[in-house]
């Protein structure tokens, strides 16, 4: 004989799948999104040893999750690795992400019933007059019981939740990506800016020995008569003002010095000396050009913004089922005796069972007006995720344009500065034998010093340029295994505190280590 389902059993499971609110999927890349409107060029080349190499772009070439180690240094690998492990905002991400984690396994508990053990034993003594005894008695009493309270999700309320929670948990391991990024960026810039400035030293201590022997030469003429104090005169103020351009750059060099021992999560004092010179450094000749496609899946800011409105959509549902009927189930089961070892005994059992629905009616709009701001805080995250990645394509555009500009640049920077030493070289010998006016020299000796100081600055400029296309289109983390498997936590469904958070006197490793700073 066929059974036949009551119809409020079927109502009630049919509830229970529903979850109320949106179901989030991520935007689509507008169609046509591109970097430019032009073909990727493969660009010019310099006849200069560092950073003279021509560079080819390929689309769609995959990203090396250690794109660093590509220049072809040790030292500066063996830093950005260093940074990786002792760089307290790194350990800052990583701890960010496993209490986002945790909240996660914190809401999940919401779906299962609540279990709570009690014991209780009450001595009272009762007034002779009220029980109509001549003595006053004492009466024990002893109960346990075991309760148990359970909340259905009947409309995904508490289901949007965890997903709102497992968003934000989303959301902090892309955070995590972006500090290594950010990180491993910083470090491979401040090395080719120490490289730059050395250089640039370099550069200038040069061209002070040059001008030092000119220096020397005319000072030789004057003692023969052959010139006056004028053009010596000038010539120790050119040479004075060249020694004026160290300092600065000293300077430079030390606080750039002091920016990569912050990274490395160092003291300025423990700096071991790390040298780097562009030479040093190889230009990658190959560089990767992610697909339009696929940079919004690459990018940690894009995908963190992504998470953001994934947790706005949630919100909406969480807000619209706290407008519907709440549920919840009690019940209990226990013992109540007057002697202890009688507990559970025939005869001394009590329970209870309860069910109850509760449904808003009137909170003046409050649960309205909060549905609507979520509405608008999910508007308000997908206005910045087209904002984020509008900002993607723009920061790929001009790294693929920097790369573009810095090569023609430099090649036309090392033909200068050749031109300049020849022009140079023509202009002392002809002073020499009385052909040219001092003032041709000084003009000549200025230009090619400016040549030498720009020509490195170009240099530096391509290997910069390379490390932020690098990071535009978001660094390879896809192919990196970095992230402390700690992080994710684990749901201990059974939890209770350790003896050392139970006894105060036993201080917790924060505590301690907090101590150790003080």
């Amino acid at each position: 004989m066929k059974e036949h389902v009551p119809v409020s059993l079927l109502c009630l499971a049919v509830l229970a799948g529903c979850t109320v609110g949106p179901n989030f999927t991520r935007p689509d890349v507008p169609a046509g999104a591109d970097y430019s409107q032009e073909k990727l060029p493969i660009t010019a080349s310099a006849d200069v040893a560092a950073g003279g190499t021509a560079q080819r772009l390929v689309a769609g070439m995959d990203i090396p999750g250690q794109w660093w180690t590509l220049f072809r240094s040790p030292a500066l690998n063996a830093l950005v690795e260093e940074a990786l492990r002792a760089n307290p905002d790194v350990s800052a991400a990583q701890a960010a992400l496993r209490q986002a984690n945790e909240l996660v396994y914190a809401d999940q508990a919401s779906l299962f019933p609540s279990v709570s053990g009690s014991a209780s034993k009450t001595r009272e003594k009762v007034s002779g007059v009220s029980t109509g005894t001549p003595s006053s008695p004492i009466l024990t009493v002893n109960s346990a019981s075991l309760s148990v309270s359970y909340a259905p999700d009947v409309f995904g309320g508490t289901r949007r939740q965890i997903e709102s929670s497992t968003a934000q948990a989303e959301y902090e391991r892309f955070q995590l990506e972006a500090t290594y990024l950010t990180l491993t960026s910083n470090v491979v810039n401040t090395a080719v800016s120490l490289a730059s400035v050395r250089d640039q030293i370099a550069a200038t201590e040069e061209i002070i020995r040059l001008q030092s022997d000119q220096l020397d030469v005319l000072q030789a003429q004057r003692r023969l008569g052959a010139i006056g104090d004028t053009n010596v005169l000038t010539q120790e103020t050119a040479l004075a003002q060249t020694r004026a351009t160290l300092p600065p750059l000293q300077k430079q060099l030390a606080q750039t010095r002091n920016q990569l021992m912050a990274y490395l999560g160092r003291f300025p004092n423990q700096d071991q000396g790390e040298r780097f010179v562009l030479a040093s450094l190889h230009l990658p000749e190959e560089l990767p050009v992610s697909l339009p496609s696929a940079i919004v899946g690459q990018r940690p800011d894009v995908r963190s913004a992504q998470a953001q409105l994934h947790q706005a959509s949630a919100n909406i549902g969480v807000a619209i089922a706290n407008q519907l009927p709440q549920f919840s189930i009690t019940g209990s089961l226990g013992s109540t005796v007057a002697s202890g070892t009688k507990l559970f005994s025939s005869g001394s059992g009590v329970w209870s069972l309860a069910g109850s629905i509760t449904q808003p009616i009137f909170d003046a709009g409050a649960l309205e007006h909060r549905k609507r701001a979520a509405v608008a805080a999910y508007d308000e995250s997908a206005a910045r995720y087209r904002s984020t990645v509008v900002a993607a394509f723009q920061d790929v555009a001009n790294a693929l344009r920097a790369l573009e500009s810095d090569a023609d640049a430099l090649n036309q920077q090392v033909a200068a500065e050749r031109s300049a030493q020849a022009s140079l070289a023509l202009v002392q010998a002809q002073f020499r034998l009385g052909a040219v006016a001092y003032i041709n020299l000084l003009t000549a000796q200025q230009t090619y010093q400016n040549t030498v100081v720009t020509r490195v600055q170009a240099q530096a400029a391509r290997y910069s340029d390379t490390a932020a296309l690098f990071q535009a289109l978001g660094g390879g983390w896809w192919n990196r295994t970095d992230v402390d498997p700690a992080t994710a936590g684990k749901p201990d469904r059974f939890g209770l505190p350790s003896w050392r958070e139970v006894m105060p006197a036993h201080r917790t490793d924060a505590a301690a280590d907090t101590s150790q700073l003080n």
